[in-house]
């Protein structure tokens, strides 16, 4: 009894550390076998290099993943953030375009992109509200709930584009999605300050344990003086901004709102991140670090596909295998039956 349970203080470690294993493998790889991937260069004072791209690219999804970890933790799941990432760039490119083929020309906001930012995030975290209303005042399920304005949220996306890509030209709105600050993409920019805010925010104060609470144990919880409803109200709420937030930084990547493509399935990659990092889907505990390097690992893993040469159709695949590689390790079971496994052999 003594050694088995030694055997299981041994396998026990904290599940963010088998994504970080797998992402420092996957660099290590990069750096015997993918020429370049390491260099970084510095051109007019800005640095450009794969590893660079990749903190850049995965901005978005680990903005969403940050609000999926929230929202995870209550025991709720949310599929709407990607039409919340296609409504928040179709309204801020339609108000600044205001082309005359959408129902946006009629709104005049003097092309001012501080309005059109504000709009759009108020929108996203509207949106988000409606969500969590769904499911804490009405009882949807909240797969169910979020489903709705999955679907309905595309549509809404489309109206206000009036079903095509709307163009814009305007520096401020272009900076977010490409500009550079202290010589490193915007993005990234972004992405620590939002993963510091909301850090300090559930972890310096009692709102951390509230959420690990509600999904728990929401009866007892709301015994102890937690009010559940309020609390996933808030997660949906702020889970439909940073969606906002990442659909505007999309949209001003390409300089256009695509109310088809964007965001398209980036609700998979959120909730893959989530899993990866270690937080369960059941609620409870949960790890916004470990969410982020998920996000980077599954960006990394694109990186590395498209810098082999591997063709395009393989990178689901390949990035399937990984994360069910991953997850496994995270499982203390499954490591329990390797080093059986191994013993066997061995002896």
């Amino acid at each position: 009894m003594k050694r088995r349970q030694g055997q299981r203080r041994s396998l026990s470690m904290p599940r963010i550390v088998w994504p970080l294993i797998a992402l420092a493998l996957l660099l290590l790889f990069n750096l015997f076998f993918t020429d370049g991937f390491f260099h970084i260069e510095v051109r007019d004072g800005r640095l450009y290099g794969s590893l660079i791209d990749i903190i850049d690219r995965a901005a978005p999804v680990i903005l969403v993943s940050m609000g999926m970890t929230l929202v995870i933790a209550t025991a709720g799941i949310d599929l709407s953030v990607g039409a919340v990432m296609a409504i928040a760039g179709a309204l801020a490119a339609g108000l600044i375009a205001r082309p005359e083929y959408s129902v946006l020309s009629n709104f005049d906001i003097g092309g001012s992109f501080a309005v059109a930012l504000l709009i759009a995030l108020l929108i996203s975290a509207l949106a988000g509200a409606g969500n969590g209303t769904l499911v804490t005042v009405f009882g949807v399920q909240p797969i169910v709930a979020t489903l709705i304005l999955m679907v309905a949220g595309r549509g809404i996306a489309q109206l206000l584009t009036s079903g095509q890509i709307v163009t814009f030209r305007h520096e401020s709105f272009a900076y977010l999605g490409n500009g550079f600050f202290l010589g490193l993409p915007v993005t990234i920019t972004i992405v620590v300050a939002m993963l510091l805010m909301i850090g300090l925010l559930v972890r310096r104060t009692a709102l951390g344990l509230f959420i690990e609470a509600v999904g728990d144990n929401p009866t007892a919880s709301r015994h102890a003086g937690v009010r559940p409803h309020f609390i996933r109200l808030f997660v949906y709420s702020l889970c439909g901004l940073l969606a906002g937030l990442a659909g505007l930084i999309a949209a001003a990547d390409i300089q256009a709102a695509d109310a088809n493509n964007a965001g398209l399935y980036i609700e998979l990659d959120a909730i893959l991140a989530v899993v990866i990092g270690g937080t369960a889907l059941t609620g409870g505990r949960f790890s916004l670090l470990g969410s982020v390097i998920g996000a980077l690992l599954i960006q990394s893993i694109t990186t590395t596909i498209l810098s082999r040469g591997v063709p395009v159709q393989y990178t689901l695949v390949v990035k399937a295998a990984v994360v069910i590689a991953v997850c496994l390790l995270q499982s203390e079971r499954f490591r329990l039956l390797i080093m059986h496994q191994l013993r066997r052999d061995g002896s």
